[in-house]
Formats: C-alpha cells, sequence, structure tokens
C-alpha cells in the first residue's frame, strides 16, 4: 500500500512561512465552507466504459461492455458501475466536456488550472491547480488541519498530474499523504525525522501514536533546536489532536472499511471523506499502478476495465453514501474526472486512443444532483449539445466553494492574472 513519506505528511520545504504546507494559521470560519474530493483518472478513462455507454452502437463503437440503467430514469452508464446506478440520484454527469490538447501533460495542465499549455511537460506548470488556489483564496475549514492534501501527491511531470501552487507559493502546495517507492512516486524527506507511516500502518493506532510520539519527543532535543519558527509551528500542527485523528483511518469501524473495500480506492475515499470531515478543504485521489490506476487504455481495455472499475465503483459510490448519510452532501463536492476520454473506436490493440474532444466527467454532493448535462455524438465522439470547456469546470468547482471565478491573482512579479482565462459555472447544476 501506499507510504505517507515523511516529507510527504509535513511539506516543510523552503525556510520560512512560505515553507509551510498548510495554507493558513488564521481562526477557521464559524459557517462549514464547501470541500472538494477530487478523484484524479489520470490518464484519461473511456467516456464509453464508464458514463456515457453507446449500446446500440456497432460493436467496434460500444465496446466489450453493455450498459446498465440507473435510478435516475433515461440515464444509463456502464454495466460494470452497478453501485454507481444505485446512487445515480446523489450524482450529475457532465458528458459534453471539450478540448483540444491531446497530450497528457498538456491536456493535464489545461483541465487541472484552466490554462492550456502546449508542451506543458517541458515547459513545465504554469498556473496553479484548483486545489491550491482554493488553499490560497479559502484556506482550511478548521485550525490545525492543511486546506490541501493529495493521496499521495505526484508531482512527475511525465505523469502529467499539474497539482502544485506554481506563483501561489510552496505554503499552498499540496501535504502529501502517501507514496509508494516501487510506484516511482516516493519523494525523500527534506528532514531527516525517524517517521514513515504506511496506509497499512495508519489502521494500527498504537503503531500511529508511537511514530508520533517519536517526533512529539524531538522537540526538546537538539535535532529541532536550529528549525526556525515557522517550522516548529508546522510540527505544533502535525502534533495537534486534529491532525492526528484526521488521518487515522484506524478510528473507522471495521464495517466502514469492508464497505469502501480494503484497496487502494477503498482507503483513500475514506481518508478524504475524513480529512474533509475535520477540515481539509480540497483533497485530490491520485492512484497510479499500470493497467489498474493508470486510465491510458492504448491496448486490452476490457481487461483493465475488470480489473479497475470494480473497486473504483466500490469506492466512489460508497464516498457519496457516507458523505449523504452523515449530512455533509451540501458541503462537500465530489469530483471525479481525467485529462481527457478516449477515441471512438476500439483500435486494433483492443484499446482506445487519446480523445480531448469529449469526455464524462461525475459530479456528487454540493451540487444539483440526478442530472445529465449535454450529450454526444451516436459514436460518443464529440458534443452533440451543450460543450463544457475546461474553464467552465473549474469556473463551477470555484463556484461550489464560494469563490468568484472572475477574480484575479498576483503572480511572483506582482502582476496581476486572471484565475481563468475563459469559462462560466454550469447553471444547470446551481
Amino acid at each position: 500500500m501506499q507510504s505517507l513519506s515523511r516529507r510527504g505528511f509535513l511539506r516543510l520545504g523552503s525556510l520560512g512561512m512560505a515553507g509551510m504546507p498548510f495554507a493558513s494559521l488564521k481562526a477557521a470560519p464559524s459557517i462549514p465552507k464547501t470541500s472538494v474530493i477530487l478523484f484524479w483518472m489520470a490518464g484519461g478513462p473511456s467516456q464509453h466504459e464508464t458514463y456515457d455507454p453507446k449500446s446500440d452502437a456497432v460493436a467496434e463503437v460500444r465496446g466489450p461492455f453493455n450498459s446498465t440503467a440507473t435510478n435516475v430514469p433515461g440515464i444509463r452508464i456502464c454495466e460494470l458501475l452497478p453501485r454507481h446506478a444505485k446512487i445515480m440520484d446523489k450524482c450529475s454527469l457532465i458528458r459534453s466536456v471539450t478540448h483540444s490538447l491531446s497530450v497528457h501533460d498538456d491536456g493535464s495542465h489545461w483541465i487541472q488550472t484552466g490554462y492550456p499549455l502546449f508542451q506543458a511537460r517541458q515547459r513545465g506548470q504554469q498556473n496553479p491547480a484548483q486545489g491550491a488556489v482554493i488553499s490560497a483564496l479559502n484556506g482550511p475549514n478548521a485550525p490545525g488541519l492543511p486546506a490541501y492534501v493529495c493521496i499521495p501527491e505526484d508531482y512527475r511531470s511525465h505523469m502529467g498530474f499539474y497539482q502544485r501552487a506554481s506563483y501561489l507559493g510552496s505554503q499552498h502546495d499540496a501535504v502529501n499523504a502517501g507514496g509508494d517507492p516501487k510506484l516511482g512516486n516516493y519523494r525523500a524527506p527534506q528532514l531527516d525525522l525517524p517517521i514513515d507511516i504506511s496506509f497499512d500502518r495508519l489502521e494500527d493506532r498504537r503503531a500511529l501514536q508511537h511514530q508520533l510520539d517519536e517526533v512529539s519527543q524531538l522537540r526538546d532535543r537538539r535535532e529541532l533546536s536550529g528549525l526556525n519558527s515557522s517550522r516548529q509551528q508546522a510540527y505544533n500542527l502535525l502534533l495537534g489532536e486534529n491532525a492526528r485523528r484526521a488521518f487515522d483511518l484506524s478510528k473507522e469501524p471495521d464495517r466502514l472499511h469492508e464497505k469502501y473495500g480494503r484497496h487502494q480506492w477503498g482507503r483513500a475515499a475514506l481518508l478524504s471523506r475524513r480529512l474533509v470531515e475535520a477540515g481539509v478543504t480540497f483533497v485530490t485521489i491520485n492512484l497510479y499502478e499500470k493497467d489498474i490506476d493508470w486510465w491510458d487504455d492504448h491496448t486490452t481495455i476490457e481487461k483493465n476495465m475488470r480489473k479497475r472499475l470494480p473497486p473504483f465503483d466500490q469506492a466512489l459510490s460508497t464516498l457519496v453514501e457516507d458523505i449523504y448519510d452523515r449530512g455533509m452532501n451540501d458541503r462537500v463536492l465530489i469530483v471525479a474526472c481525467g485529462e481527457f476520454g478516449r477515441s471512438p473506436r476500439i483500435d486494433a490493440g483492443a484499446g482506445r486512443g487519446h480523445w480531448p474532444k469529449v469526455m464524462s466527467v461525475l459530479m456528487s454532493g454540493a451540487i444539483r444532483t440526478g442530472r445529465v448535462i449535454g450529450s454526444t455524438t451516436a459514436n460518443g465522439g464529440e458534443p452533440r449539445d451543450r460543450p463544457v470547456t475546461p474553464g467552465d469546470l473549474l469556473a463551477t468547482i470555484y463556484r461550489a466553494v464560494g469563490i468568484d471565478h472572475h477574480r484575479m491573482l498576483t503572480d511572483r512579479q506582482n502582476r496581476p492574472v486572471p484565475l481563468l482565462p475563459e469559462g462560466e459555472p454550469i447553471s444547470e447544476l446551481f
């Protein structure tokens, strides 16, 4: 399972307040603000094999699966998402998101920041990601918690996630809730502290307590004697009860672990619920294992989806139900999407190629639910009506959390930069 890296948990990077991962030390507002949980489906999920099946099309377009009815009349989704089908009244689908960048990095930069960027891998992230923006403008919803968390972080450009704060400053980068050396996404700590917590060990309360106690004991020893005040404050936040409880999965009953699923998707979804419930404002779920959690299905799409969709279906649908059961649905927005869709025809490798002309997005929680926005052509290759841009998608998220999408940000040279260069909230969802 994922490792909670020493550096990742604290992200105590640069000296001074700008090096802290926690978005703000200001007091939490009296009225809870809306939080966001993003299932980042890196690689580009197929609309045909998820939320926009074409059951009546020819086999090369339809693909290997049939569709299934949902609990909302007229909405059908892939048959491998039976749990989604039971909670579709608590979700809305956007089937007509469209853009023009077919490279993972370029498309990811556009979807995550609102800014298109050609050759993003070579140029690097130019604009702040949505989670970092919300961290900077809204801060955390409770004291002692970071505003922005990734499970786990992965800032490697070749993965094309583009989830950093860019010119907003490293204090708005995400706290990393995991990384696995064998998957290549482990980031070594910048402070050599005797703490290394894994996803598995988060379920062992005594192990977690022991490791946090080890950090606590360091405060009076020379290992921390040279830390400046801002770093010391970050340790104090970690050692506070709010953060300790939020990251401790052992506090959840076994029945809920089983319901979410004892797999990466399930544990990440359960942790995300704990985090937003405690006061984290934005959580991104990044999972990657080739042919399982990576949605770049150029080949063997049937095999890949049969592995991937059942745990994804279980985790996301349980999260939706849990959010509603706890009465949190009016203040938590759940989003599931990737950087683009897939080509309308199955190719010679039994897969589908990159296809930015159309993609599907699922939303649940703090929007109007039980509806479909937009539709696609008979082969699922282009929007037939109501095209939605990346800017529209981000403007919708910003509206849900109370941010004016027309506002300006300030870059490193104190120049004004539009939060979004284009886009309006999807009015049908409000």
